[in-house]
């Protein structure tokens, strides 16, 4: 067979991929909303077909109000962070997204959207940021 790995190569998968970090990032999320007081309702909502968007986290307040939640981790603040990674263009995707989902209950909740950053790790601990009603639906 022919590869290009030189001998003795590893060819297990990195410890830390992109995805692993956030998976991660996500649970972290989850349970800091949890701990105060949201419940889930989905994970990774996706819309059909290319192009569509994607919900993180959808969770309900105590109140009945569905947030849904869009979680960002990056490594560093570099280059604006983990909030700056949240463009118009981003939100447009999670509104639609929040949209289709919405269609499906037949009825329409109080919404809002939430961000959850995570910048970074102390000593192996994530410190996510919630920042309720982060933006709204004139996107």
């Amino acid at each position: 067979m022919w590869t290009s790995r030189k001998p003795g190569a590893s060819t297990a998968a990195p410890a830390h991929t992109t995805k692993r970090r956030g998976d991660e990032a996500e649970e972290a999320a989850l349970e800091h909303l949890q701990r105060h007081g949201l419940r889930l309702v989905q994970r990774n909502f996706k819309t059909p077909g290319r192009g569509g968007g994607e919900v993180d986290l959808i969770m309900r307040e105590p109140d009945g109000t569905l947030v849904f939640v869009e979680v960002r981790q990056r490594a560093s603040a570099r280059h604006g962070g983990a909030g700056a990674s949240i463009t118009a263009f981003k939100q447009r995707r999670i509104v639609w997204a929040a949209r289709h989902f919405l269609l499906r209950l037949g009825s329409e909740p109080p919404c809002r959207f939430d961000v959850v950053l995570i910048e970074g790790t102390q000593e192996g601990r994530v410190n996510p940021v919630w920042h309720r009603a982060a933006f709204d639906t004139s996107v």
